[in-house]
């Protein structure tokens, strides 16, 4: 028998894989969505959009003034005299129109949404589009059974709807905000982020090709004080706003004593509570879907992990190990799992809030990573030996970086987990169906996954407590801040 020889490691390497850009079409320059129609902006002035991966511009895009949401506002209620009366199934046709289009042109808004925010071509491909689309087939189906839908009431629409939206999920915000709010009969002046306002604009055009009746939906492009006018616009019914906590405040006190409707999707700071008998590798996996998702860029990111003391130290070094896997590169790239930060100032806040955690004695852990030269790029990154008091416990992040913290018994997972003034969400990772439960209970969130994490429905509510806001996305819930409701 010939002696055995050892075997060398092979190592893997990818090819790049990279997604074709030639279904997008840009312009050099966009105007304000205002009735069915690009115009120039009253204020004169523009910005520029930037490829956060390359750091080159894409296009130029006008910055709105309280003139230019004057007259989106005075489209949008001029629409909803004929919007709102008509039938819903007739609504419903249109949101049809929108999600059987949206699929049909799902890798080019994808695309779009990639360039523009920096996230990996896959999670847009594979995660975004499909539930925008289903988003607007499932509020299509709402359209004309309002009735139904709340019992002892005769839902009613508010009139003209102000929405904010971030950079983290351009178009999924869009869905979420827009389809029930065209469902329940209002009309829509929305202001998406000034550093990922493209696939609005390209969602704008594609209302009119779906023949949406001008003024029913108003894109209104620009910064802070763009979004302020809109909130401060006495024409506007409701205000529904996503993003941080800090700007949340201040638009609910721009609106008390007023009799504007309000919903607010803040931040978050989640906990991921993993117990001994958890399964490990489908954990692990659900760890890194949980904060490494869209770098990190999501409100509802598992950042802080809490892992029961007994196998503490095997998880630890599992996931180390899974974190070498991760390829951060080219968004376009289908191989790359963490994209481009989505701009200069987070990426700012994000070293800041890291060097902090290295200043206050917790321990930092970034895999071997070579970040490309150009743009706005992160390595993932754990925390061990962090304590509740830590910044990095506590703030958040809006990145991809982890803070890890240990628990014995349930109870403390819970005292530990609640120890933060957000409620957005939470994951549970455990074989035992009444701790699952029982633990679903006690963590004060609006959202508890069990045995994964991120995942989402249209037909199910979404939202927070505490200083993640207030209101529910998604599902019938979903419905309700867009009605009034009249006594039969």
């Amino acid at each position: 028998m010939a002696d055995a020889h050892p075997v060398e490691p092979v190592e893997f390497t990818y090819v790049p894989s990279r997604e074709a850009t030639d279904l997008v079409s840009l312009r050099d320059r966009y105007g304000l969505w205002i009735d069915g129609k690009f115009r120039a902006p009253a204020s004169k002035r523009f910005l520029t959009t930037v490829n956060p991966a390359t750091e080159e511009p894409l296009a130029e895009v006008a910055e709105g003034g309280e003139r230019d949401v004057d007259r989106a506002v005075r489209a949008a209620r001029r629409a909803f005299e004929t919007w709102g009366r008509l039938p819903g199934k007739e609504r419903a046709k249109y949101l049809y129109r929108i999600a059987r289009m949206l699929q049909e042109r799902a890798r080019e808004f994808a695309v779009l949404e990639t360039l523009d925010g920096g996230k990996p071509i896959k999670e847009a491909r594979d995660v975004d589009l499909p539930l925008v689309a289903a988003h607007f087939f499932y509020y299509a189906g709402w359209a004309d059974k309002l009735e139904y839908a709340f019992p002892g009431v005769r839902p009613a629409p508010l009139g003209v709807a102000g929405q904010i939206i971030p950079w983290n999920f351009p178009m999924l915000m869009l869905a979420w905000k827009v389809a029930p709010a065209l469902a329940a009969g209002n009309t829509v002046v929305l202001k998406p982020a000034e550093t990922t306002p493209l696939t609005a604009l390209a969602f704008a055009q594609l209302t009119a090709e779906a023949d949406l009746p001008p003024g029913v939906v108003n894109i209104v492009t620009g910064a802070g004080e763009t979004g302020a006018a809109l909130v401060r616009h006495p024409g506007v019914d409701k205000i529904a706003f996503t993003g941080s906590t800090a700007v949340g405040k201040l638009i609910q006190k721009a609106v008390a004593g007023t009799p504007k409707r309000l919903t607010l999707e803040l931040g978050g700071k989640a906990p991921h509570v993993i117990f001994e008998d958890a399964p490990v590798d489908q954990a692990i996996e659900g760890v890194i879907n949980g904060i490494f998702f869209n770098q990190g860029h999501v409100c509802c990111a598992g950042s802080r992990l809490f892992v029961q003391e007994s196998i503490a130290d095997r998880f630890v070094d599992k996931l180390k190990r899974r974190l070498s896997t991760l390829r951060v590169g080219d968004p376009l790239d289908k191989n790359t799992d963490i994209g481009a930060i989505n701009s200069p100032e987070q990426l700012d806040k994000i070293t800041e809030l890291v060097e902090s955690g290295i200043e206050e004695g917790a321990e930092i852990y970034q895999p071997a990573c070579r970040l490309p030269d150009r743009g706005y790029f992160f390595a993932p990154t754990l925390f061990t030996g962090v304590s509740q008091s830590h910044r990095i416990a506590q703030e958040e992040i809006f990145g991809p970086v982890l803070s890890i913290m240990t628990f014995r018994t349930p109870d403390e997972a819970v005292e530990k987990a609640n120890n933060t003034p957000y409620g957005l969400s939470a994951g549970v990772w455990t074989t035992k169906g009444s701790r699952i439960l029982w633990m679903a209970d006690r963590l004060k969130a609006g959202v508890v996954w069990a045995n994964t994490y991120n995942k989402f429905d249209p037909a199910s509510p979404f939202g927070g407590y505490q200083e993640s806001g207030f209101g529910r996305e998604g599902g019938r819930h979903g419905l309700l801040p867009y009605l009034e409701g009249v006594p039969r």
